[in-house]
């Protein structure tokens, strides 16, 4: 073989090794590229991760002080309601001062501030137990004694010596009451 047949041999394995290499290199760009791109989504993902958290800080930290403000206020719309009961009292005891203060009108207008205030307790939930007359209910009810009675049943409240509340339902002063035996 001569040198210029070594030489085509050379070229025709040089051609046949060049769309292999060309392949090769083009699955190494694609890696790269392939890599480049995961890169990108990584970081994308990664600010849109510190974006959300500090979206739900936010969220968290308004939603404290709208909770501190709500519960420093609730009372706001009950205290606005109580006042006129307040001015009626003051009013009231500002008459009794008066020595020629007419007792039933000071009667009269006692009678009107408790409906004033009453008016409002109701407005709000706030209902009042008043079990004179009927069973003695432990939950409701508190005795304070026992009394004998022919009248009435055994376990019956003949006597309330302090009225109970309930603020919507719920009981937060029990009635004092007398039970009958």
């Amino acid at each position: 073989m001569s040198d210029r047949d070594d030489l085509i041999e050379d070229e025709e394995l040089l051609e046949q090794l060049e769309p292999e290499t060309a392949a090769e290199e083009a699955e190494v760009l694609t890696i790269e590229s392939l890599q480049q791109q995961l890169d990108e989504a990584q970081k994308i993902i990664d600010e849109s991760s510190l974006r959300a958290r500090a979206d739900i800080d936010n969220l968290q930290r308004r939603h404290k002080k709208e909770l501190e403000k709500a519960h420093k206020f609730a009372l706001d719309d009950f205290s606005k309601e109580l006042l006129p009961v307040w001015d009626s009292l003051e009013l009231g005891i500002q008459a009794a001062l008066d020595h020629t203060a007419d007792v039933d009108k000071l009667r009269e207008g006692n009678e009107l501030t408790l409906k004033l205030l009453s008016d409002v307790m109701n407005k709000f939930g706030i209902e009042q137990i008043d079990p004179l007359g009927k069973i003695f209910d432990p939950e409701e009810h508190q005795a304070m004694s026992m009394q004998p009675s022919d009248e009435l049943p055994p376990n019956t409240v003949t006597a309330v010596v302090q009225r109970g509340y309930k603020l919507n339902g719920r009981l937060i002063r029990p009635a004092m009451v007398m039970v009958s035996q």
